[in-house]
Parts: structure tokens; C-alpha cells; sequence
């Protein structure tokens, strides 16, 4: 039985909720991309595990790929946030910004955005890119 896209996405969903590390599903992320290019949340997840893998411009590439399949996805407006302080590019704020707006109309994605930030410091404890972000989303 051959597995789809989708069915692989989530499954890895779920292995790096059980707590699998970037190295093993980064690889599984690369070909989730490379075999649906225009899959939004595969190129954040992507960008997120490049940025937890001290990865930043790998992250800087997925998530500018992730906003440009989707503008409207605060995460992955954080994460090319998030990647563009860690490779020192200017226009962050446009980012956090745009961020912010989207998360006052739909506070499912603020709650879920706040999740995965907390979640992040959990792995790496003193991110300090993240520990801005999140300090300038939710305590601005």
C-alpha cells in the first residue's frame, strides 16, 4: 500500500509531536516538499526544523517559500521572521506585522502560533530569535 502526501505529512506530524528530532525528519519534510512543491505547511514545517537544526538559511529559503504559497499563514510569516534575525536581513517587522493582523482576525492561528513558539524554547531553550518574536507578538 503506497502512502499519500498527505498521510506521510501527517504522520510526521505526529513523530515530531512524539518528540523526533529535526535530523531524522528533515529528510522526510525535503521529499514531502520536493513531491508536493506547492504544500504550504510542508515548507513551514521545513523552515521550522531548519531553524531548531541551527539551519538558518535553509530556514530562510522554506519559509520564503512557505509566504510566498501563503501570506495568510502567520507561522510561516514567524518562521521566515525568525530566520531572517538569525541570517541577519533587514525587514523583519513587515513579517511581524503582517503576523499580528492575521492573528487579530483568527485566534485559532494565535493560540496555535503560540503553541508552537512555546513548544520551540522547549527544544531549544535559549532561542534567542524565537524569545524575541514571541516577545514582540504577544507582549508588544
Amino acid at each position: 500500500m503506497t502512502q499519500t502526501i498527505e498521510d506521510l505529512f501527517d504522520a510526521s506530524i505526529e513523530r515530531y509531536k512524539a518528540g523526533e528530532g529535526p535530523d531524522t525528519l528533515i529528510p522526510v519534510f525535503k521529499d514531502i516538499c520536493e513531491r508536493a512543491r506547492k504544500s504550504s505547511p510542508a515548507w513551514t514545517c521545513l523552515a521550522w526544523l531548519y531553524l531548531l537544526d541551527n539551519k538558518p538559511t535553509q530556514a530562510y529559503n522554506a519559509a520564503q517559500k512557505a509566504v510566498k504559497l501563503n501570506p495568510q499563514d502567520p507561522q510561516a510569516q514567524v518562521n521566515l521572521a525568525i530566520a531572517m534575525l538569525e541570517t541577519s536581513k533587514k525587514g523583519v517587522r513587515d513579517h511581524i506585522e503582517l503576523a499580528q493582523q492575521i492573528m487579530m482576525v483568527a485566534k485559532e492561528l494565535e493560540d496555535e502560533v503560540k503553541q508552537n513558539l512555546e513548544e520551540g524554547l522547549s527544544r531549544k531553550p535559549d532561542w534567542k530569535s524565537l524569545q524575541r518574536v514571541q516577545q514582540w507578538l504577544f507582549e508588544a
